[in-house]
């Protein structure tokens, strides 16, 4: 109440204060005024305090959140490699650069920024994963600062910021997943190919990663393969799909047990019949 806004005001107060202070010190120092020794030191500290400060927001640029396991995740710190760095060679094709004239038709005049995720997801696709240099050309097209697209890059889980295979699976170890048994097609996965979650297979044909719910709950268990989904696997469903990948063929997508989609697993127990018309139920006089 009063008192947390008078001891806020006393706070401001002394601040606006110390600030004052500090600034007429560096101009009757600038005029050459030489201060007490301990007023040196506390200038000299505040100046290194401002300094530490701006040098830690420097080594902030480029920064962006980890996400656990997956070779395609991301890392904390953006380190340049030789194949992931602003000089990183990108940029659309004239057949994508035509794609994005439609997606930004999409949105009103002097709002271009709001088509950051679909460019990105475009970028994506044609480069195989997302190289900062690609981020870069997607704010210079959308003429947003970097860190912006950066922002978004980093927290959608569906952008892939370091290389991954030309099959990307993921598999959902969620809990409806687990309780259908998810961990026999994880394992069934690492044996088959050789590898272990958040690695890439030597000739970059495939990428694992554990994710979270990717929402089929009802179809579990279930792994996502590039944009395709497969649902109700046991291991010997995800051999044959691995078989199938490995023989330059597409799976088809969706259940494996003979469901056409997410319908009861045993058949139908409601909507057994037609729909009732217009007014069943209700009064006469209504």
């Amino acid at each position: 109440g009063m008192v947390a806004d008078a001891a806020l005001s006393l706070i401001a107060g002394s601040v606006r204060q110390a600030v004052q202070w500090l600034g007429d010190c560096i101009d009757r120092v600038a005029d050459g005024w030489r201060p007490p020794s301990c007023a040196a030191m506390l200038l000299s500290g505040l100046y290194r305090s401002v300094v530490s400060h701006s040098l830690r927001q420097i080594r902030h640029i480029q920064r962006t959140a980890q996400c656990a396991g997956g070779s395609g995740a991301a890392s904390f710190v953006h380190r340049d490699t030789p194949t992931n760095n602003p000089d990183t060679p990108f940029d659309f094709t004239p057949e994508n650069y035509k794609r994005i004239d439609v997606i930004l038709s999409s949105y009103p005049e002097g709002h271009k920024s709001a088509a950051v995720i679909p460019v990105l997801d475009l970028a994506q696709r044609q480069h195989g994963w997302l190289p900062i240099s690609a981020m870069n050309k997607v704010g210079e097209l959308l003429n947003m600062p970097a860190m912006r697209v950066y922002e978004v890059a980093t927290f959608y889980t569906m952008f892939n910021r370091k290389p991954v295979g030309k099959f990307h699976m993921q598999i959902c170890t969620t809990t409806p997943c687990m309780l259908r048994d998810s961990d026999s097609i994880v394992a069934c996965i690492t044996k088959k190919l050789g590898i272990s979650i958040g690695e890439t297979t030597p000739d970059e044909l495939f990428t694992l990663s554990e994710v979270e719910c990717l929402g089929a709950c009802v179809n579990a268990p279930m792994v996502q393969i590039n944009d395709n989904y497969y649902e109700d696997l046991t291991a010997k469903d995800m051999e044959g799909i691995i078989d199938e990948l490995k023989a330059g063929k597409i799976p088809k997508p969706g259940p494996r047990n003979g469901r056409f989609s997410c319908e009861p697993a045993k058949g139908l127990t409601s909507l057994l019949e037609p729909p009732k018309g217009p007014g069943f139920g209700m009064q006469p006089g209504l």
